[in-house]
């Protein structure tokens, strides 16, 4: 791919700009040599005002959301993108949210540009497991864990009941649970089902992957070993 295109497709800037850029002497090797328009050099010897280039087409991230921050890109109001520096909204491929944490909702929440491993994640077949922890409004009565890992448990205005969850007790009125499915505020609806309601949500585990310290509105980038840890189906305890 020429370098215009490829620093284009990666958002910093049009290819105008990125002419522009190159025209000044901003994207150089890693000598500090000046490139060209057509000049061969590999994606990671690329600097762009001294700066190495984001990743490649495939980068997959990790953000601790915060609350208040809405996973879209068109809403009013506060953005997860804008947690992310302004270039990668611009990225081609476009990067996505792989599922969507809604607005009242925190902790961990994947990006990527790469459609294949996107619904790889998503796909009910890898069965990726998602770990929450939550503070209720009222004390459980020590029903719920049986009730959620029944397998028949249904939710209102749904047809099919939800598969098995876990649910463990780490407070009179805290819990941590864990899907295997990800439907439309599951967390909620299933403790609205049984007679209590979700005062704070946080997810802090996918699959494999914890935010091992990463600070609220922060966010990484995953190497090859984080993102295979996605599909090790092993939660933390």
């Amino acid at each position: 791919m020429r370098l215009v295109k490829l620093i284009a497709n990666l958002g910093y800037g049009s290819r105008k700009d990125i002419q522009k850029a190159i025209k000044n002497g901003w994207v150089t090797d890693r000598d500090g040599t000046a490139l060209k328009a057509d000049s061969p050099t590999a994606h990671e010897d690329i600097l762009f005002d001294d700066e190495p280039l984001d990743p490649a087409p495939g980068m997959v991230l990790l953000l601790n959301k915060p609350l208040g921050y809405t996973c879209s890109t068109k809403d009013q109001g506060r953005l997860v993108y804008d947690l992310l520096p302004d270039r990668f909204r611009m990225r081609k491929p476009v990067l996505s949210t792989i599922g969507r944490l809604d607005k009242e909702t925190s902790g961990a929440l994947l990006f990527t540009d790469d459609g294949t491993f996107l619904h790889k994640v998503i796909s009910p077949k890898s069965e990726v497991p998602k770990v929450y922890e939550v503070t209720l409004d009222r004390p459980m009565t020590g029903t719920e864990a049986e009730i959620f890992s029944s397998g028949e448990m249904m939710l209102e205005g749904e047809t099919k009941p939800l598969k098995p969850a876990q649910l463990d007790v780490i407070g009179k009125s805290r819990a941590r649970v864990i899907l295997n499915e990800g439907r439309y505020h599951q967390v909620r609806r299933m403790f609205a089902a049984v007679g209590n309601h979700v005062t704070e949500l946080a997810r802090i585990q996918i699959g494999g992957l914890t935010l091992g310290g990463l600070a609220e509105g922060d966010w990484r980038l995953l190497d090859e070993s984080g993102k295979a840890s996605i599909f090790d189906v092993q939660t933390s305890e």
